[in-house]
């Protein structure tokens, strides 16, 4: 038995009901993007490596990229996330252009991470960021993408809740809690990671740190205190503004959000399943340094990604992708015998003009198969000319989904299919 070669660990075949998903994700994507003003845009798949390191540190540079030499021996990347090059390219043209902007993009990345349900190797990726404005309301303005997208594809507040904290509040109150400056990124990255370890564990990790049992104490007690937002004047500002947008039900205060990388400088947020499944479908915040970080002048900017594979698996589990069509084509054609190849081609043609998309079965067989075949692909017109409609200068056009059937001229065979798929 031959043995079939096998994908690469931790990337996936699009088969095309597969594809389907994607280009229906890419769309609602674009609907929403745009439907605040955001240009699409695209940068290169490979990037040189110190690029990710000058943004997101030495773990991801050399642990999570796929990365290689070149022929010229520079060390290049495929891109893990694309933040980095938004940086640079805006670093580039700084000065040309026009600010506050508003740019996304979806396409493809690799991280060299533990394939696990909802994470892959090679995934596709939202990105959305709005840079050159520093102002509680373009954060908002961000948040509201990601809350009307997340309406969009029929999540609910009461499926999905959008966490909202920011680090300069939660920096404040480290303060209060008498941690010291040196101990603050590993106690933020603690914070990060209290949800994903035993409890136990996470306390011990506190004390290996130098906190005190008092300060893991009263640590914790900060992370359950849902009201602490209140005390933060940026995030009333922002809770406000999505109010008066009417997506306030999607977004909640959560001190445990503080995302674990360290460019973030304001607000953070993540979206996540109420019921806990699952890791989160997106996340991102405010950076202010990024663009600095790459030889450009600073620019405050605000953000998000969203990888492809977590939100299809929510959507797929809650029942909320739609039905969509197996093929793009809804009309075929049939042959009857090889002598009728060109007419059935022709008429195809002229059915194209009208701005539909057509089938044409490529050899004569019975008619039966033929049918099945249109059944089968998701047609839902079949266009049969046989021996007798040829003489006669007329066509039968059968309506797989209504089942019903009628006969027509030849030549009025394009409008009148353009008027049933209107």
């Amino acid at each position: 038995m031959k043995t079939i070669i096998q994908p690469v660990k931790g990337t996936r075949d699009f088969y095309p009901e597969d594809m389907a998903v994607r280009t229906w994700l890419y769309q609602k994507i674009r609907e929403v993007s745009q439907s605040f003003g955001y240009q699409e845009w695209e940068a290169p798949i490979l990037e040189r490596i110190d690029l990710y390191a000058a943004k997101s540190g030495e773990e991801l540079a050399k642990e999570q990229a796929f990365v290689f030499n070149d022929r010229g021996g520079d060390f290049i990347a495929l891109r893990p996330e694309l933040t980095p090059s938004l940086a640079r390219m805006v670093a580039q043209r700084q000065n040309e252009l026009v600010y506050p902007m508003r740019w996304w993009a979806f396409g493809p990345f690799w991280r060299y991470e533990r394939p696990q349900k909802g994470r892959t190797r090679e995934f596709f990726q939202w990105n959305i960021d709005l840079i050159g404005a520093n102002s509680m309301v373009v954060d908002a303005e961000i948040v509201a993408v990601a809350a009307s997208f997340l309406n969009k594809v029929g999540l609910s507040p009461t499926q999905v809740k959008i966490r909202v904290n920011d680090r300069r509040l939660m920096d404040a109150s480290l303060n209060k809690l008498g941690i010291p400056a040196d101990k603050k990124t590993g106690v933020f990255r603690l914070i990060d990671r209290q949800d994903k370890m035993p409890l136990a564990d996470w306390k011990n990790y506190c004390i290996e740190l130098g906190m005190t049992p008092e300060q893991v104490a009263e640590l914790e007690a900060l992370l359950d205190n849902r009201d602490l937002w209140q005390e933060s004047v940026e995030l009333k500002r922002l809770f406000a503004i999505l109010d008066v947008m009417g997506l306030g039900e999607y977004i909640q205060y959560d001190a445990r959000v503080i995302r674990g990388l360290d460019y973030y400088t304001g607000t953070v947020f993540e979206a996540h399943l109420i019921s806990g499944e699952g890791r989160a479908i997106l996340g991102g915040g405010h950076y202010d340094n990024l663009v600095s970080a790459v030889g450009g002048d600073p620019l405050a900017a605000v953000g998000f990604a969203m990888g492809d594979v977590m939100v299809t698996y929510c959507l797929k589990s809650l029942g909320l992708l739609p039905e969509l069509a197996k093929t793009p084509a809804s009309i075929l054609i049939t042959v009857f015998e090889d002598s009728f190849l060109e007419n059935a081609y022709a008429l195809g043609s002229a059915i194209r003009q009208e701005g539909l998309n057509v089938i044409c079965y490529p050899e004569a067989v019975k008619l039966p198969k033929q049918l099945k075949y249109a059944d089968r692909i998701g047609a839902r017109f079949v266009v049969i000319e046989g021996p007798d409609e040829l003489a006669q200068g007329m066509v039968t056009i059968k309506d797989l989904q209504n089942r019903i059937q009628e006969t027509i001229k030849k030549t009025d065979v394009p409008a009148r299919l353009r008027n049933l798929l209107a």
